[in-house]
């Protein structure tokens, strides 16, 4: 009696794959990482965004917030690169932010970055808010988008919990990490919180 008490606890607390969204970054996640194998394996759903080459904040926190409310229980969000930007962003606007159970950010693009300030205009300045809800971030210390104290004063200030990858690069296809087991058992923790 007590373990199917337990079980639909359980049952009542799990994520639907097709409540969790995945961010890219500019330009997309390509077939070969993670997020797209996540996808494939999984069954997550990726927020298309109107334009990966020429991303503006305001168009994506729209696409976000549409996706968001479109969903039947909270979400949980997976960010990566300008992905994490989105979610600090949207977070910092959107008044439906319950609806998210947590969010896992994966090696955040620093659009203030003097060579991305051009490419990523509408990006600036980064939201140094704290997320209202309960959130992860993974950096890399020889990151080529952002510099590892930048990616540590991040999750200090939007209260993630920060994880040191070590030298990972851009925790992405280019880095050898396949579907990436390490980071889903991370998502699988935010899922069940």
């Amino acid at each position: 009696m007590a373990s199917s008490g337990c079980d639909r606890a359980t049952k009542k607390r799990a994520v639907k794959p097709s409540n969790v969204l995945t961010l890219p970054g500019w330009q997309s996640s390509g077939p070969q990482h993670w997020q797209t194998l996540w996808e494939a394996r999984h069954g997550y759903v990726r927020v298309e965004q109107h334009d990966w080459m020429r991303p503006l904040r305001g168009d994506w926190i729209a696409r976000l917030e549409e996706v968001v409310l479109s969903r039947d229980e909270p979400a949980v969000l997976v960010g990566h690169s300008l992905g994490c930007m989105l979610v600090s962003a949207w977070a910092a606007h959107s008044q439906n932010t319950h609806r998210v159970k947590g969010a896992l950010l994966v090696a955040p693009g620093d659009p203030e970055r003097p060579e991305m300030r051009d490419l990523l205009r509408t990006w600036a300045p980064v939201p140094l808010q704290a997320l209202p809800f309960v959130s992860v971030l993974v950096a890399s210390r020889d990151d080529p988008y952002c510099d590892f104290e930048r990616a540590r004063l991040f999750a200090h200030a939007w209260g993630s919990q920060f994880m040191d990858y070590g030298n990972s690069g851009h925790i992405n296809a280019e880095s050898g990490l396949a579907s990436w087991p390490e980071g889903h058992v991370l998502l699988q923790d935010l899922m069940r919180d």
